[in-house]
């Protein structure tokens, strides 16, 4: 049996990490990992005065895990620069944020080679190799350059942009070339597979891909296709039940002093509309007097990337308004907008998604958002909430049970925030019904197993395209 390599910037295993603290994705890796006997491999977050290519590997939960250190200056150009200050805002439709400068690009081409240097030794003839994300979209060209010709595939975990968006990127021909060293090419929707596809039509020519995905330009024939990826439900249902589960939905339970609650959880990042979901909740106050002092909304926002100056202007913009809210709003004993920047484990969080009556995930782009499939999966089935979700969330696609909004639209959400407070039970639980069949039909490991096959080259499972339904 072939062994399964995967690659990501960082290593979502920690030996730190306690039970009910692993997230969906990092479970279904690491499930294949030890089915394969393979390994994970990337960035160990640490940095080193020289880079020398030293790996440090452990064993975590039966899975080998082979870390490197980078350089400050990798981590500067490459992470800091060339990844979250370049590419994310512009994949996230964010010109407006998009850094360039030459030295993040050479950063980032330093980078994914010193991994693909490190990483070439351990990797066997048979081995699969999976690479996660746009950190290391180029690694594939680096790993042929060293002989590499074993089966590689490329996930995307967010958006690709509209053609008009990635040619605003000085290099953009060389970025999509070196995608093309890769066996498999994945995106979150057919959306995304629809882009790429026009982008390699209209600037390069190339013929749009035949019924399996498959497509050819630079010399090489390469498959892409869509694998909407999903979470355990089980993971999601039982941990919100488990005891620390139970104690953090109690916890919530008191504190609702009978309001209802209102839940957003998020990265603090630019691309989730935080702000706009702010701003929407306060004229949701403003137009529906009966509900003050009956509803709040409890915004988790952990924090991210605090050192690049776009999320500290963000933090500063939420914490304001956020400040504005209470003031406008807020009585002696009522605080409308709880406002926290703490994470929590995986079953403390399941029992918080159980006593929120309205889960609100209005992303202003995403790739998927898992959010949405970890709110519906945690509900009471006798007493579900109301999931409000972005139009511009992968998600969306697979989850039109939700009510659909309008992040941009203040006035369409404050209305579907009303829509959701007031809908009867006997909707909420034939909504709840449908997303749930559907978060546990496309699940984790429906979206890892679809994958590997198709990388191995299997047409059984054949990717979605962008003419199939969503």
């Amino acid at each position: 049996m072939s062994r399964l390599i995967v690659v990501s910037n960082r290593v979502s295993l920690s030996s730190d990490a306690g039970a009910g603290s692993v997230g969906g994705l990092a479970a279904a890796l690491a499930a294949a990992l030890r089915e394969s006997r393979g390994m994970w491999f990337g960035w160990s977050g640490e940095t080193t005065p020289a880079f020398t290519g030293q790996i440090a590997l452990e064993q975590i939960g039966g899975v080998t895990v082979a870390k490197v250190d980078l350089e400050p200056q990798d981590v500067d150009e490459y992470y800091n620069g060339y990844a979250n200050k370049t590419l994310w805002p512009l994949f996230h439709d964010r010109i407006d944020l998009t850094a360039y400068e030459r030295s993040f690009d050479a950063g980032y081409a330093r980078v994914n080679r010193r991994f693909a240097e490190t990483l070439r030794p351990l990797v066997g003839p048979d081995d699969l190799v999976w690479i996660h994300d746009y950190h290391l979209a180029p690694l594939a060209r680096e790993l042929r350059a060293l002989g590499v010709r074993n089966r590689i595939g490329f996930f995307l975990h967010i958006p690709w942009p509209a053609r008009q968006l990635l040619v605003t990127l000085p290099g953009h021909r060389k970025l999509v070339e070196a995608l093309f060293q890769y066996d498999l090419i994945g995106f979150q929707t057919a959306e995304g597979v629809s882009a790429f596809a026009g982008y390699l039509a209209n600037e390069l020519g190339i013929s749009p891909p035949d019924a399996d995905g498959m497509v050819t330009g630079f010399g090489r024939t390469v498959r892409i296709g869509a694998f909407p990826i999903g979470i355990n439900a089980a993971d999601f249902s039982e941990g919100a039940t488990s005891p620390a589960g139970e104690e953090s939905y109690q916890r919530m339970r008191d504190s609702l002093a009978g309001r209802q609650m209102i839940l957003g959880v998020d990265r603090l990042d630019y691309s989730k509309g935080l702000e706009e979901r702010f701003v929407a909740y306060e004229q949701f106050l403003g137009e529906h007097e009966e509900q003050l002092e009956q509803v709040f909304l409890l915004q988790i926002a952990t924090l991210s990337r605090d050192t690049v100056e776009a999320y500290q202007d963000l933090r500063a913009r939420l914490d304001a308004v956020a400040g504005r809210i209470n003031g406008r709003f807020g009585t002696v004993d009522w605080v409308p907008l709880r406002y926290v920047n703490s994470g929590y484990r995986q079953d403390e969080l399941a029992g918080i998604y159980r006593a929120a009556r309205v889960g609100l995930v209005t992303p202003l782009r995403d790739g998927m958002n898992l959010v949405a499939k970890e709110y519906v999966a945690s509900q009471d089935p006798a007493d579900p909430g109301v999931l409000i979700l972005s139009r511009f969330a992968g998600a969306a696609g697979q989850m039109a049970d939700a009510l659909i909004v309008n992040p941009y639209d203040r006035e369409d959400m404050a209305e579907a925030i009303q829509q959701a407070l007031s809908m009867p039970l006997e909707e909420r639980r034939r909504r709840w019904e449908r997303l749930m069949a559907g978060v546990e039909t496309d699940d984790t490991a429906a979206w890892r197993e679809s994958f590997i096959e198709a990388l191995k080259g299997h047409t059984r499972q054949r990717p979605r395209l962008a003419n199939d339904a969503a």
